[in-house]
């Protein structure tokens, strides 16, 4: 369903889509029509294909129907079938979303659903990389900052009492977050006080991963059908001559709560 929402994403970036299971045609037919996919279900049913990748869960115990499944995972292939990214989580129950697969295989990829704020130092803009909250799906957040003009701010690890940039996501029922990602920041000279200070200009990009909890939670947590994650964007800007107060922007990303599907296929075609 997830990878349904996405096809169009990727295939407008050159990446056709296709999912492999051990799940017979006939199971799989099923599934295709109830949830009206429409992008190619590969059926592997020895699980020959899982075992030449090296993804065959060994911990299902042989002649129950679960045995053959593979670890869930993502590869992307480029045209001479040479695997060029990866995407596995060790948990099964949790896994890299579609949207965020698509946006750190084709960053362009993104375009839309922005919001933004703007201050006297700062043009601040943030997104998810999935409009809708799965029980253990894993999404990516991004905030990009673009300074104005001689503007500057300091990056975590700065000394000498300088007041870094902060994205602060506290810890909360809606899932696990990763610790951002900076990039790498500019030594800045600062030849009057004979020192030197880590620094971003003109514009940078962070980005940060979130779990979401388990799908009964999750939905508990869910209100009008709606997942929200709320985190706030600290820095202290300065240009060549000043350093102005602190400012605290306040981000929230909503998501639509979309429960993953428990349907059971028709009793004659399951795996026995």
């Amino acid at each position: 369903m997830e990878l349904q929402d996405q096809r169009a994403g990727f295939e407008r970036q050159g990446l056709n889509v296709a999912a492999v299971s051990y799940d017979t045609p006939e199971i799989m037919r099923d599934f295709a029509t109830r949830k009206n996919i429409t992008y190619p279900l590969l059926s592997d049913p020895d699980s020959q294909m899982i075992r030449d990748f090296g993804i065959l869960n060994e911990s299902m115990k042989k002649g129950t129907p679960f045995y053959g499944v593979p670890h869930p995972g993502t590869y992307i292939v480029n045209p001479r079938g040479i695997v060029t990214k990866k995407f596995f989580e060790n948990d099964y129950r949790e896994r890299y979303s579609s949207g965020t697969i698509l946006w750190q295989t084709s960053p362009q990829a993104v375009r839309e659903g922005w919001q933004e704020a703007e201050t006297n130092h700062l043009k601040l803009r943030w997104r998810a990389s999935d409009p809708k909250a799965r029980g253990g799906n894993r999404t990516a957040l991004r905030v990009e900052v673009t300074l104005k003009p001689k503007m500057h701010v300091y990056a975590p690890g700065v000394q000498s009492g300088y007041i870094p940039v902060q994205w602060t996501l506290p810890a909360n029922e809606v899932g696990k977050s990763t610790e951002p990602v900076w990039p790498q920041a500019k030594i800045l000279n600062l030849k009057a006080i004979r020192e030197k200070a880590p620094v971003y200009e003109k514009q940078f990009t962070v980005e940060r991963d979130v779990t979401f909890a388990q799908q009964k939670p999750l939905e508990a947590i869910a209100k009008d059908g709606k997942v929200n994650i709320e985190s706030s964007f600290k820095y202290q800007a300065c240009d060549h001559k000043v350093c102005y107060p602190p400012v605290t922007i306040p981000l929230k990303w909503e998501f639509a709560f979309e429960p993953h599907d428990s349907t059971r296929v028709p009793a004659g075609i399951r795996r026995k």
